[in-house]
């Protein structure tokens, strides 16, 4: 067995409901690539006596019928033991065929079930739904040897048909679990572990670009340099994630070109925007439909829906795009239209280099609320993150303020976030422009105490401005 890292709680909760001694019926969803197939057949191999992967239907190459799902799913059943030469015409024929399965090879054990890419198999009017729940409803439950999982990068179909099914399979789900991309300390054990040694600013540059999941990471090579190896995945020849952006909305989005075009609409500010505005600038109605899209890129963790604080009035929730992936192939990948097979080595030390730095470090943050609040000895006290946002109007300047943590105990962090390969050294006019940012928020807010907090790759130098930041939290304290 190959070693799991990190998922601790997943793992814990996957073995716990192995053991349990009842039937069990679990899903297991999250983003492409973060690794779910990984950990399910890792951890569950030693039990599992069928297993089985649906066809992508989004591929725009050929078109995958129900009779092509359905002859897959009986080669699976085959694979397996089963004995029988006419393979199913529906659903319901599939599903009774591996309850006919499941029941020859009943040793009294605990069955492991595995459909992996559960959303690929439902398609238009092939009942599959229907007969899932007969499959469930009337056979497995009352199995107590059976532990049916199923997998699915869709995350919005296995929320809306499975999480928060409202017929026949309302309740019917023992465990959910989602699985997140990888946190800094769980890339820095990644690499280790496949003999990539780099150091926590680099892991951290790497986060940045491949977003913690651990596909990306593992097609890296030990033996080149970061630059050297974000050349060979994005920019060389033959790189490995050269049309990974398409692929990956084709794969799992039933509107891929209107939800990546929402993405690109994102990519362009990085406070977000309103839903209307989402609407006014794709073109997309402002319907139903528009808010299936968001909620199916927020579900699969692309997005992130968020109210900012704003004085005087309610701010109207906003959506702004948080994938590391998705920023970086955005801004380096698709506008700038890179020809170079060695951009990234020779492009490290420019300007525009140094603001996605800063911006992408911001999200890095935003994944590491927790680790933050840790470092500040405030992990126990309840909070809620967000901007601050005030839009200019032509007479007065805007401000913006990436992150604030608004504390229950009436206490705001308010966050200046710096990637610094150096330590960095506050200067007179930055500390008189941090002054003037807590000025604004204790008129608006004057009820509640404003804390200025540096989080940055290294702690602030010493000088007589230093002391402007009344905590800091360092690149090391986020790995912790």
């Amino acid at each position: 067995m190959c070693t799991i890292i990190g998922r601790k709680q997943e793992s814990a909760e996957l073995l716990r409901h192995l053991n349990s001694g009842r039937a069990e019926f679990i899903a297991v969803y999250g983003r492409r690539r973060v690794g779910k197939t990984f950990l399910i057949t890792e951890l569950l191999r030693d039990f599992m006596v069928f297993d089985h992967t649906g066809l992508s239907p989004y591929d725009r190459t050929r078109r995958v019928t129900l009779k092509d799902q359905l002859l897959n799913f009986y080669f699976s059943l085959v694979r397996h033991g089963f004995e029988h030469s006419v393979p199913p015409r529906t659903w319901m024929d599939a599903f009774f065929m591996l309850e006919q399965l499941l029941e020859r090879l009943d040793t009294g054990m605990r069955q492991v079930v595995f459909i992996d890419e559960l959303p690929w198999m439902d398609s238009a009017r092939s009942g599959f739904l229907t007969a899932l729940e007969a499959f469930w409803n009337g056979w497995g439950n009352r199995r107590h040897s059976l532990c049916l999982v199923v997998c699915g990068s869709a995350t919005s179909w296995m929320l809306d048909n499975l999480i928060n099914n409202k017929g026949g399979l309302y309740g019917r789900l023992t465990a959910e679990i989602q699985l997140s991309p990888f946190s800094l300390r769980e890339c820095e054990q990644y690499l280790k572990s496949r003999n990539i040694t780099l150091s926590r600013y680099n892991v951290a540059q790497a986060y940045m670009i491949l977003g913690g999941i651990p596909f990306y990471l593992s097609l890296m090579n030990p033996s080149y340099s970061l630059a050297q190896n974000i050349d060979a995945l994005f920019f060389g020849p033959k790189a490995k994630l050269g049309d990974e952006f398409e692929r990956l909305f084709n794969s799992i989005f039933d509107h891929a070109d209107q939800c990546m075009s929402i993405v690109r609409t994102l990519g362009r500010r990085h406070s977000g925007y309103t839903r209307g505005e989402i609407s006014q600038l794709t073109g997309i109605a402002p319907n139903g439909e528009l808010t299936k899209m968001l909620k199916a890129l927020v579900g699969s963790e692309f997005v992130m829906r968020y109210k900012p604080m704003s004085p005087g009035h309610r701010q109207e929730d906003h959506y702004r795009l948080t994938d590391h992936f998705c920023w970086f192939w955005l801004h380096f990948k698709e506008r700038k239209h890179v020809v170079e097979q060695d951009y990234w080595q020779h492009h490290l030390k420019e300007s525009e280099v140094s603001s996605w730095r800063g911006l992408a470090f911001e999200e890095v943050c935003f994944r590491h609320i927790r680790q933050i609040k840790y470092a500040l000895q405030i992990a126990g006290v309840s909070s809620h993150e967000s901007a601050y946002l005030v839009r200019g109007d032509g007479e007065q300047d805007g401000l913006q303020i990436d992150l604030l943590i608004d504390r229950a105990d009436d206490v705001v962090n308010v966050c200046e976030m710096k990637f610094n390969k150096t330590a960095l050294t506050v200067t007179k006019a930055y500390a008189s422009r941090l002054a003037q940012r807590l000025e604004s928020l204790e008129r608006a807010w004057p009820d509640k105490t404003f804390v200025l907090t540096l989080v940055s790759a290294h702690e602030a130098t010493a000088n007589e401005y230093s002391e402007a930041f009344a905590a800091t939290v360092t690149l090391d304290d986020l790995f912790a």
